[in-house]
């Protein structure tokens, strides 16, 4: 077996990109080392906001990488999506600090993918390393935790043969069934959604409001000024500050130009609403939305069936549009389960945390079969008497 030595970088930029790259691959644009460098030098992830990085490296004995876990040393839990806030509180309630915790996840972004990054070569060994180091730093540093977050199916499967504890969530997803038009997908719908969806897309379009697609490249100072407003205006309205800062944007519109992906609503030759996407290989993950007024079903216009005509225009497979929110389901989104996987360093709350994930998960499946039952498509025989 190799040899492997395990060692946390203060940031990204002390790895080089290429071989960060060759571990983190290209199916989504997340892990990219430009990416997780912008988020720093941007000052999204810094140490003054709570994110400080803790990334996880593991070299054999020739010095080449050969494993990586995006790490974070966490001063609160927001931005993450998976809500620990109960846990934060019993910490409190006897006396015990939860924070910082350890983090592995996508800093503001609840979409599955790799978070243990390895070599083909000895992967589930390698993967087992990387979770035995990255559950030892919580140890040796007297955190309260770690937590890796949306982790892909075969990363759950290594991270529940590890012993940590499992958490499920229910998220909304769209698939692409092999559609060659809108009006196809359309077709797949029982007559009342139907009407309901295309009455939804008439109101934006008998109000005058077009839509331009713009790739990161291809927007200007200009534009991306009166775009971040929008962008922002949604979470000043929340009571937050928005995540993500004007200068990120347009490093990721420099770096990954193609992976940046914008839907701009205009009216009159006016910009009015703007969908912030990012593009995988095979898939468009929706990520934030704002608007400079209350327009009729703009909002589902511009985050949603945008988003589905663009998947269905460059056959992507899937469109992951963000978190919660049943109103995804008559616009053809179904319940789809994702996980998290929590190290809780203290025994005792590790025992009251795993029975509540287990109670958790019943609830959790259940709540997803029913929203099943709502779904807008067509039902086959078969599928009406699984009902």
């Amino acid at each position: 077996m190799t040899n492997r030595r395990a060692s946390f970088l203060g940031s990204v930029a002390e790895i080089d990109a290429p071989s960060w790259n060759a571990l983190a691959g290209h199916h989504q644009p997340f892990l990219r080392h430009e990416f997780l460098l912008a988020l720093e030098e941007s000052g999204c992830t810094t140490p003054r906001n709570g994110w400080t990085p803790e990334h996880l490296v593991l070299k054999n004995a020739e010095g080449r990488l050969i494993g990586a876990m995006p790490l974070f040393r966490k001063g609160h839990s927001r931005g993450e999506f998976v809500f620990d806030f109960s846990w934060a509180n019993a910490y409190a309630q006897h006396g015990l600090n939860y924070y910082p915790k350890l983090l592995s996840a996508v800093p503001f972004t609840p979409v599955r993918g790799v978070r243990l990054l390895v070599e083909p070569v000895e992967a589930a060994a390698t993967r087992s390393a990387l979770i035995e180091a990255a559950c030892d730093r919580a140890r040796t540093q007297r955190l309260s935790s770690c937590h890796v977050l949306f982790p892909s199916d075969d990363n759950v499967e290594s991270l529940n043969q590890a012993g940590l504890i499992l958490r499920q969530d229910c998220q909304f997803h769209w698939y692409n069934r092999g559609y060659e038009s809108f009006d196809a997908f359309l077709a797949t719908f029982t007559a009342e959604k139907r009407k309901k969806a295309k009455r939804e897309r008439r109101r934006v379009a008998e109000a005058g409001i077009e839509f331009d697609t713009r790739l990161g490249g291809e927007v200007d100072d200009t534009l991306w000024s009166i775009l971040y407003e929008f962008y922002a205006d949604t979470f000043y309205r929340h009571g937050h500050d928005p995540y993500l800062n004007l200068d990120f944007f347009k490093r990721i519109g420099a770096c990954m130009p193609d992976r940046l992906m914008l839907k701009v609503a205009h009216l009159r030759s006016h910009p009015i609403a703007v969908a912030i996407f990012f593009r995988g290989e095979d898939a468009l993950f929706g990520r934030y939305w704002g608007a400079g007024g209350n327009y009729h079903s703009l909002h589902f216009e511009t985050c949603y069936y945008q988003g589905i005509e663009y998947c269905i225009e460059h056959k992507l497979a899937r469109f992951e549009p963000g978190t919660q929110g049943e109103h995804k389901v008559p616009r053809g989104f179904v319940p789809t389960l994702v996980s998290s996987a929590h190290f809780i360093r203290d025994q005792r709350f590790a025992a009251a945390i795993r029975d509540f994930a287990a109670r958790e998960e019943q609830g959790v499946r259940h709540y997803a079969a029913s929203v099943e039952e709502h779904v807008p498509y067509h039902r086959t025989p078969d599928e009406e008497l699984r009902v």
